[in-house]
């Protein structure tokens, strides 16, 4: 995969890799030269715990997750029941 620097010099992660870490608008990142390669690390503030509620249309428990969650996308829930027999 591979991205252009633009004439501000800014440039653009390719929505898989966003979406696989879960980055969103907004994301801070730390920037490092290490051997000649630039490093980029999300600096990803820790996140609040989940709570369990009661859903207002089914009243069964759902999570609800805390403010600033990664979204989970359908290929981390596969990965999440490939888990269970």
């Amino acid at each position: 995969m591979t991205t252009t620097l633009s004439t501000k010099g800014q440039v653009v992660l390719p929505q898989p890799v966003r979406k696989k870490l879960g980055l969103r608008p907004g994301t801070r990142f730390s920037c490092l030269i290490r051997e000649g390669e630039i490093v980029l690390t999300p600096e990803i503030k820790p996140a609040g715990k989940a709570r369990i509620v009661r859903s207002k249309f089914t009243g069964l428990p759902v999570i609800v997750p805390p403010p600033g969650a990664a979204l989970l996308t359908p290929e981390m829930v596969k990965l999440a029941l490939a888990d269970f027999p």
